[in-house]
């Protein structure tokens, strides 16, 4: 067995993942990192129980490469004796329609096919390959966003049914693994379009960090978010202590269309930082994003808000301010509108 074959396995049967036993979807593109991640899981097969399903997701966003890939991962898929998905989503049109950019879209349409794939194929996790190079790349990127402690605490292992076994693994070892192996790629032209923020940060940021600021940057980066991480455990664990006093859900309707309260004499208690992660996760749990400056109108509000005030977030939903709580709801559906609760 290949060194970085026994390593990765380790990982996955290790907690939290243990996938011994499980079916497992793995995302391949025909790249370097997804054909490694799949070579890698079909060895582990015997050594974990497990079974495998390839899925190629087809973005329609590169016509002319895009055969090519799908005939490699095909073609690896029939070696390995493994089976073997293409799913074609419509990104342009999709970004276009809901106004997002590509890489947006991309990601969105990405998962959802995958969620549906995991269903017909009956998966238990889905394997994607971002590698340490990839945390690093996001970390910066989240940074440069304005991320928060969560957000820089970059991707984790397992998110859900998601998992990252090679998140440890630098690009460079995985190159040397396909050509120990003799398993053949393909280049996708895109990751070197300098429109996209990824790769400007790829090709033009991080050597440049290397080179004139510490060449040891991607390490101490992965050390900080490494640390991030467990302090944001802390933080959940602590949250699930306060939340079921602080928080109290609803199924809204049209007669009732609150969806949450929170109580503000409980809130108003808590340390900042757990403040703001608290409604960071009110907001996720009824399905609305949680952008900083909403995160943070909504902690202001529930500390000296005014009794009758409001406001006025995403899709429609309202804030109100009584004198014990904030009141989360949709008085219109999850649709935009103009206007307040209750016009003075």
């Amino acid at each position: 067995m290949h060194p970085l074959e026994y390593t990765i396995g380790q990982i996955l049967s290790s907690e939290p993942l243990k996938l011994n036993g499980c079916r497992v979807m793995v995302g391949v593109s025909g790249g370097a990192d997804s054909m490694a991640l799949l070579h890698i899981l079909a060895a582990l097969r015997g050594p974990l129980t497990i079974s495998l399903v390839a899925a190629y997701i087809d973005h329609g966003l590169r016509p002319e490469e895009t055969p090519a890939e799908w005939q490699c991962v095909r073609e690896a898929a029939n070696r390995l004796g493994l089976e073997c998905a293409r799913v074609p989503v419509d990104v342009t049109g999709t970004a276009s329609a809901r106004k997002l950019s590509l890489e947006h879209a991309a990601r969105e349409l990405r998962y959802q096919a995958f969620a549906d794939l995991g269903r017909e194929y009956a998966t238990d996790a889905l394997a994607v390959a971002h590698t340490a190079d990839d945390q690093v790349e996001e970390l910066l990127l989240r940074l440069l966003r304005g991320g928060g402690r969560k957000a820089l605490s970059g991707m984790a292992l397992q998110s859900g049914n998601v998992i990252r076994p090679l998140l440890a693994v630098r690009k460079s070892a995985l190159l040397a693994y396909l050509a120990d192996q003799g398993i053949g790629f393909c280049l996708d032209s895109s990751n070197d379009n300098l429109r996209f923020v990824r790769n400007r940060i790829r090709h033009d940021l991080l050597p440049l960090l290397e080179s004139r600021y510490d060449p040891g940057i991607r390490q101490a980066l992965l050390k900080t978010a490494a640390n991030l991480r467990e302090d944001d455990d802390l933080l959940a664990l602590l949250l699930a202590e306060h939340w079921g006093l602080a928080v109290e859900l609803r199924e809204p309707d049209s007669e009732h269309p609150v969806a949450a309260l929170l109580r503000r004499h409980l809130f108003r208690s808590l340390h900042p930082a757990l403040q703001r992660r608290m409604v960071e996760q009110l907001l996720w749990t009824i399905g609305e994003t949680a952008r900083y400056e909403q995160i943070m109108a909504v902690v202001e509000a529930a500390r000296s808000g005014r009794t009758g005030s409001e406001l006025h977030l995403s899709r429609g939903l309202r804030v109100g301010v009584t004198r014990e709580h904030l009141e989360f709801s949709y008085p219109r559906g999850r649709v935009p509108w103009r206007g307040r609760l209750h016009p003075r």
